[in-house]
């Protein structure tokens, strides 16, 4: 087992937390994991890049190449857009459809949209609608967490064990939110 993810977005967005996330999940799956991250020039509002690796087998690099990630998670398109030269032919693409503009170039949404919308293996949420919807706002970032399971090869359980073990000390109302946003995110896989 092999799975190379790229979780990418803008500072205080959650990015971390699912690298997080993922990273419990594996480890108590007895995987290897790897992982690097890139914060942006602020911590909030500058892009926010990390690499997870997961493997059966130890990993050399924590750096994933040109063409070979399995995963893109994106808490905004426009960043999904940016790492596309990383994702191997038949790899997933789970975004965000709704863009953090943070920049007066901001690129046109709706050619942003229509270019994912285009690609194979691509799921588009309005995560943050989601999550206000279900009241659970600070939660968007799970519920692509939750849409990406199934591209992540990880056990749904086993990503609700991590949320446990990595929100418990937060208190059992957080524990709920996350995983009430793993279980949309789930859902919107089908």
């Amino acid at each position: 087992m092999k799975t190379d993810i790229i979780l990418c977005g803008v500072g205080g967005q959650g990015i971390l937390s699912i690298a997080t996330i993922i990273g419990e999940a594996a480890l108590k799956e007895d995987l290897y994991i790897k992982q690097s991250e890139v914060h942006g020039m602020s911590q909030r509002g500058g892009d926010v890049q990390s690499n997870l690796r997961i493997s059966s087998e130890p990993i050399r690099s924590d750096l994933i190449s040109l063409g070979s990630a399995d995963v893109i998670i994106s808490m905004e398109p426009m960043e999904a857009l940016r790492y596309l030269p990383f994702l191997k032919k038949d790899g997933w693409i789970i975004t965000s459809s709704v863009p953090f503009v943070n920049i007066t170039n901001y690129p046109d949404i709706e050619k942003i949209r229509e270019k994912l919308g285009n690609m194979d293996n691509v799921i588009m949420l309005d995560i943050e609608q989601a999550a206000k919807d279900n009241g659970i706002p600070r939660s968007a970032n799970v519920i692509l967490l939750g849409a990406a399971q199934k591209a992540l090869g990880i056990e749904y359980g086993k990503l609700e064990d991590a949320i446990r073990r990595v929100f418990g000390r937060k208190g059992e109302s957080v524990v709920e939110a996350n995983i009430k946003a793993l279980a949309l995110g789930k859902e919107a896989q089908r």
